[in-house]
């Protein structure tokens, strides 16, 4: 059974294992890493991602599934429950980049904007200044 949880500092070196694997950027991620969840399946890391915070707008970052778990709803439960965190944050809006994953997004409500529309506060995280290729798209949800 899949347990979403919140990562501690020992779920970190298999979640840089994931991200690299899925060729997903490891900048800020360890400097972030207490605002990150993951996916437990019997005590294995089956998929991460996280949520940081700029005041009312917030970052959602780094969602991976490994490999051998793709295709059983994990992501799925990972937004969702990054989504239901950021309600209770007092959120209000949430910007994400992405080099392969645009056509996942919108089943959570994201939709595609620009670079100019993310507040400063967010283009200054690791994410956006440079650990994302320019070419990446950014897609952003009121909560």
């Amino acid at each position: 059974m899949i347990r979403i949880r919140t990562a501690n500092d020992s779920d970190l070196a298999a979640v840089e294992r994931m991200l690299s694997a899925s060729d997903l950027p490891l900048d800020g991620v360890r400097e972030n890493f207490a605002s990150f969840v993951v996916a437990e399946d019997e005590h294995e890391i089956a998929g991460a991602a996280g949520l940081e915070k700029f005041g009312s707008a917030a970052l959602l970052r780094s969602a991976v599934v490994a490999p051998e778990h793709r295709g059983n709803g994990i992501g799925r439960l990972l937004v969702e429950h990054l989504l239901e965190r950021a309600e209770e944050a007092g959120i209000d809006e949430l910007y994400l980049l992405t080099t392969t994953a645009e056509n996942y997004f919108p089943r959570f409500g994201f939709t595609r904007t620009t670079r100019a529309a993310v507040p400063d506060v967010v283009k200054a995280s690791a994410e956006f200044r440079g650990a994302c290729p320019d070419t990446a798209v950014v897609m952003t949800r009121r909560v």
